[in-house]
């Protein structure tokens, strides 16, 4: 994925996750920046306000979960899938 749109913030990245064809990282704030193809989950936009104090990111084949510090789990998918709920379950065990 062209990360060019998110390099700056990328100098403060402290993990970096993959799906198939985008990419998530958590960068110093504990806030996540998305990139790559929205179809795979380079798109996080519709839950980025929810994505603030992330302790850990997961990726999967089209989708995202973050945990936040609280313990709950967000997730987002790419555009033409509609279930990220694996993704979440793998991450709370």
């Amino acid at each position: 994925g062209d990360s060019s749109a998110v390099q700056d913030q990328l100098r403060n990245a402290q993990q970096v996750k993959a799906s198939h064809a985008a990419f998530a990282a958590i960068l110093s704030d504990r806030s996540v920046v998305s990139w790559g193809d929205a179809h795979f989950g380079g798109d996080s936009s519709q839950v980025q306000d929810q994505l603030k104090n992330v302790q850990q990111v997961a990726g999967g084949h089209a989708a995202f979960a973050a945990v936040i510090a609280d313990g709950s789990v967000v997730t987002w998918q790419g555009r033409n899938f509609s279930d990220s709920s694996g993704l979440r379950e793998q991450l709370l065990f």
